[in-house]
């Protein structure tokens, strides 16, 4: 075989071999512990069940806020606290925010400047009561069940750390929107599910996540000059001892871009953010104490190599057009006989993946269409970010703040 034969066959049998992986990892947590799940109640309501602080992070949130402060009043789990911060707003936040904490007993309000999520976080982490926190972003809302059920996981195992919950997207008012539906179910939740098998989950849901106090405070909270500070605290309590859990029950209704731009700039944001928690704990996570953290490493690792083996191909591809070589034959042959191979585990994928979640969202079978080739989007996704990312983690100073900037939004799905 020639070099760009060996390059082709990989480039189709890694995303195969991942959608195998997680497919089966899907099912079997699903057949393990989510099935036995469905008719179980969720953690007790008694005073005596943990104090569960929630800290909201706001940055320009003035038009989201009050109706994300509504939901967690609904919460049916009591026994709690509500701390927001706001990350210097050049909005209404901070008067809107004022106003409900006057209305609100349990309401707290802190008020810093634009200095990021994480310092946000552990602004709020210095004032929290709670024996767990959780975290929602200021545009989510979460659903009045998830406190409990993500509380469950820490009464039952002290040596969980982390609890991540289930994000589902709000925003379906254009095909983009619509794509990420599929994305949530087809290939973040089954990520999460097939990860939890083998022990280690590469990343909480930054949106809403939950975790013990005295874990966060062992590691001085949130590190304020990660790009991405969801992905760091995971690496960081993992490797400190500490288990994270997925916990589909835990719905958090997110809003996400609906244009392309946006889209494309949020997942630039994800994987340089993937690239940095790598590039600055690897050397601790290659130790042999942190031997499960290795199948995680591997992952990544062989991840990187396919979006850049992707980018060679399609150099040598467009080469070797231009001068007329058979090169471009031969590796269209291997691309012809692996199309049927893709599409049959894309469709399993999502029918495993649509089966599980749609009882969490019924409202998915409105998306169906553009669910169904959200694992191409996913993988060219992939590929550009990470090309793009890696180079820029590798770059990027360290510590210097990680400032956010609100994403684009569009129009809010509400199932009627």
């Amino acid at each position: 075989m020639t070099t760009l034969e060996i390059l082709a066959v990989f480039t189709v049998a890694y995303p195969s071999l991942m959608a195998t992986v997680w497919i089966c990892g899907g099912i079997y947590y699903y057949c393990h512990w989510e099935r036995n799940q469905l008719e179980r109640p969720t953690s007790p309501q008694d005073p005596d069940a943990p104090f569960v602080t929630i800290l909201v992070p706001c940055h320009n949130e003035g038009g989201n806020i009050e109706e994300t402060i509504g939901h967690l009043l609904r919460q049916n789990y009591k026994n709690m606290q509500i701390i927001a911060i706001n990350d210097g707003s050049r909005d209404n936040t901070g008067e809107v925010l004022d106003r409900l904490a006057s209305q609100i007993p349990m309401l707290t309000v802190l008020h810093q400047r634009n200095m990021g999520k994480a310092s946000a976080m552990n602004h709020g982490l210095s004032q929290a009561r709670g024996d767990i926190i959780v975290g929602i972003d200021g545009d989510a809302v979460l659903d009045y069940d998830a406190l409990g059920w993500m509380v469950e996981h820490f009464i039952h195992s002290p040596k969980v750390g982390g609890v991540t919950g289930n994000p589902r997207v709000r925003t379906r008012s254009t095909a983009i929107g619509k794509i990420q539906t599929g994305e949530f179910s087809s290939i973040i939740g089954l990520i999460k599910r097939a990860q939890r098998i083998y022990g280690m989950v590469f990343t909480v849901s930054g949106v809403i996540c939950a975790f013990r106090k005295s874990a966060l405070d062992a590691l001085d909270g949130w590190s304020v000059d990660m790009i991405t500070e969801d992905i760091d605290i995971s690496w960081r309590l993992q490797l400190a001892g500490w288990h994270v859990r997925y916990e589909p029950h835990a719905l958090c209704w997110v809003l996400m871009p609906e244009t392309l731009k946006g889209l494309f700039k949020q997942r630039l944001r994800w994987a340089q953010g993937g690239a940095e928690a790598f590039l600055r704990h690897f050397g601790d996570a290659i130790r042999w104490k942190n031997r499960r953290f290795w199948l995680l490493l591997a992952e990544y690792t062989i991840s990187v190599m396919w979006c850049y083996s992707m980018l060679l191909v399609l150099v040598l591809m467009a080469f070797e057009i231009a001068l007329d070589m058979p090169g471009v034959e031969a590796i269209g042959h291997v691309y012809q006989w692996s199309t049927g191979l893709l599409v049959t585990l894309s469709l399993i994928q999502f029918g495993v993946s649509f089966y599980i979640d749609s009882r969490y969202d019924k409202a998915m079978l409105r998306c169906l269409f553009w669910c169904i080739w959200y694992p191409f989007v996913y993988w060219m996704l992939n590929m550009s970010t990470v090309i793009i990312a890696f180079p820029k983690a590798v770059a990027r100073r360290r510590g210097q703040l990680a400032i956010w900037t609100s994403p684009d939004r569009g129009e809010v799905f509400r199932e009627k």
